[in-house]
């Protein structure tokens, strides 16, 4: 029986694949809740006082790691769920602020797929771009992952 939802492996991808997630809009209660829990209590992401005198972003900004955790779930839940086995190296560039009320997706391209070393699972490299609501783009980041493989 087909398990729904499912992750993809390793040996169902190729590079040059592209994929994308559904949205998911920032929330003053993502924000404050992250901040909380992170410990970021940074008075641009606190005070809105401070904010508005000496921001250099109009809006209530979110930290860009809240995006990239965010931007993570989505991914995971539509390529990864039960076939991830672990996350090994990643680069990331902020290229825009998120502010709240933004909604964000994820357009995920396959950059690289190879067997690992043993056991029949295999490294996978995206480009994962997250874009706004204004089709901006705002993170990108690089993952490479151990995945599972599929019999063959």
């Amino acid at each position: 029986m087909k398990l729904l939802g499912e992750g993809f492996r390793w040996n169902d991808l190729e590079v040059g694949q592209r994929f994308r997630t559904f949205g998911r809009t920032i929330t003053d209660t993502d924000i404050v809740n992250f901040i909380s829990c992170a410990g970021m209590l940074e008075s641009l992401f606190v005070d809105a006082e401070y904010r508005a005198s000496h921001s250099a972003i109009p809006g209530r900004p979110a930290p860009a790691a809240l995006v990239y955790a965010l931007a993570e779930g989505l991914t995971l839940n539509a390529t990864a769920q039960g076939t991830g086995l672990a996350f090994l190296h990643m680069e990331l560039n902020v290229s825009g602020p998120v502010l709240q009320g933004d909604t964000i997706h994820v357009e995920i391209e396959v950059m690289e797929v190879r067997p690992a070393s043993k056991g029949g699972r295999g490294l996978v490299r995206t480009r994962n771009s997250v874009v706004n609501q204004r089709g901006e783009t705002v993170i990108t980041y690089t993952p490479l992952r151990l995945m599972e493989g599929r019999e063959v």
